[in-house]
């Protein structure tokens, strides 16, 4: 090979690599060849002198740039996250407030069903409202994911005790259908996960059948959906 200068850069990375020429007086004239090797996924370019005559050598420079990132270590997942900015005040209020209030509304309705022997207050709903009014712009928070998920988990709850009884061949049956629907119907919603476990293992609920896929579950999330709203509006309106 002819001498000359050799610049070797990776294209997949999108690097760039100043090349330095030789002054004229050095060589009286250039050519270059350039050629992709696609199973190295290098862009070479090889500068030698086009002077015929001149003495060949058989030693060559070469220079390969590279910007490969470390990945990140399994252990950064341990350490806090840490976020661009702190939130306001009133981004802390609003939606504790707000969580407070569905609450309460539920606990009151809770009261007034109680002779009926039914209750729409249970623990899924404590998730639901920290999704809904503290990241209410994530995925899993989005209406059509939430009520999709919940009712799916809920019916898939009733046929895994329907079908294997009660005891953990139906509560892991359940819980690994309950993934996969969320993952298929792209409407994963982490709370819904519990309600196949809440009604294998609540005996009040059995009785409800299919209705379960409906309530307390949908019926809860449909007033937690409009505190959600209340709660957006007084973030975005009433900053402190």
């Amino acid at each position: 090979m002819s001498s000359g200068i050799v610049c070797g850069c990776n294209i997949r990375t999108n690097c760039m690599v100043p090349l330095s020429l030789p002054s004229s007086s050095s060589f009286p004239s250039f050519s270059y060849n350039s050629f992709i090797k696609p199973n190295e996924g290098f862009l070479l370019v090889h500068w030698a002198p086009s002077n015929s005559n001149h003495k060949r050598r058989r030693r060559q420079h070469g220079i390969v740039a590279s910007t490969n990132v470390a990945s990140p270590s399994v252990w950064d997942d341990w350490k806090p996250f840490k976020s661009s900015s702190t939130p306001s005040l009133s981004d802390i209020l609003w939606p504790s407030a707000g969580a407070f209030a569905a609450m309460a509304i539920l606990g009151k309705m809770d009261q007034l069903l109680a002779p009926k022997g039914l209750s729409i207050t249970f623990a899924p709903l404590g998730a639901v409202s920290a999704l809904l009014f503290a990241t209410p712009s994530v995925p899993s928070a989005r209406k059509y994911s939430m009520f999709m998920a919940q009712i799916g988990c809920a019916a898939i709850g009733v046929l895994a005790l329907t079908i294997f009884g009660p005891g953990w061949l139906a509560r892991s049956v359940a819980i690994a259908a309950s993934v996969a629907y969320m993952i298929c119907t792209n409407t994963v919603h982490p709370p819904a996960a519990s309600m196949p476990l809440l009604f294998i293992d609540t005996a009040k609920f059995h009785h409800l059948n299919f209705w379960y896929a409906l309530y307390p579950g949908a019926a809860g999330c449909i007033l937690l959906s409009l505190m959600q709203e209340v709660v957006v509006y007084l973030k975005h309106n009433f900053k402190f």
